[in-house]
């Protein structure tokens, strides 16, 4: 090996080549860690957040942002702003030559899950306050993204009648049950809950809706407040005593 000329030139140029290398990287690395060069000077939001507080975001920044255009931990600022109420997923890019810019996927809120949190519509569980008129989920840990997909099918098939569903709750038995905006209550069970919901809106307008007389009262048999689906060809009923015409 030592009286091969050509591999030891070949050796000493790959040598050569591997320590120019070395020193540039750590004169680059040296020059880009100094405290005093690249500052970041602005935080730009790609867009007005509708709901997380703009100024909680600036606050966070500020806390997090440790370090230069270069060495900033985006990791670690995108952990800490994805933990701000209503914040879904954050994207944060670098923005030569001193800012970062950023951007916010809120949660859209679709439901209220065990009057305790909110569900998105990715039927992800978060926690945040909201006055908006949200129907109520009720299920087990785990099972939100399950409720909001049934929500969704329900809800369409609902539609036909202009009934929108209030409340709608999976049993630790897998069991379905949903409560209409005009009150009444159904219940699905655990099998064919599409097809027994459809065998619903089907008699619905003929025999379950609420009969008015000529003078547009109730009649004195009162509203249906209670239906049972669970039937394999049929139905209960239980009617609400309490209006009377």
């Amino acid at each position: 090996m030592w009286d091969n000329a050509i591999l030891l030139r070949n050796l000493a140029n790959a040598l050569l080549v591997f320590s120019m290398c070395a020193v540039l990287y750590g004169m680059a690395y040296y020059v880009t860690h100094l405290p005093g060069l690249f500052p970041l000077h602005s935080v730009r939001l790609s867009a007005a957040p509708q709901r997380v507080d703009a100024k909680k975001v600036l606050q966070v920044a500020r806390k997090e942002i440790q370090g230069n255009f270069f060495t900033v931990d985006i990791e670690r600022l995108r952990g800490a702003l994805e933990t701000l109420p209503w914040v879904r997923n954050v994207s944060i890019r670098r923005e030569f030559p001193d800012g970062l810019g950023v951007q916010l996927e809120e949660h859209q809120a679709l439901a209220r899950w065990n009057d305790t949190a909110l569900v998105n519509r990715q039927g992800e569980v978060f926690y945040a306050t909201s006055e908006q008129m949200l129907p109520g989920f009720i299920g087990q840990d785990g099972g939100s993204a399950e409720v909001a997909r049934q929500y969704e099918q329900f809800s369409q098939q609902l539609a036909a009648l202009n009934l929108q569903v209030a409340r709608i709750a999976l049993s630790p038995r897998h069991a379905w049950q949903l409560l209409l905006s005009n009150g009444m209550v159904l219940e699905l069970g655990r099998e064919d809950v599409q097809q027994r919901l459809a065998r619903f809106v089907e008699v619905y307008p003929y025999s379950l809706a609420i009969q008015k007389t000529a003078s547009g009262r109730q009649k004195a048999e009162g509203a249906v407040a209670y239906v049972d689906l669970r039937y394999r060809n049929g139905f209960s009923v239980r009617r609400n005593a309490n209006e009377r015409g």
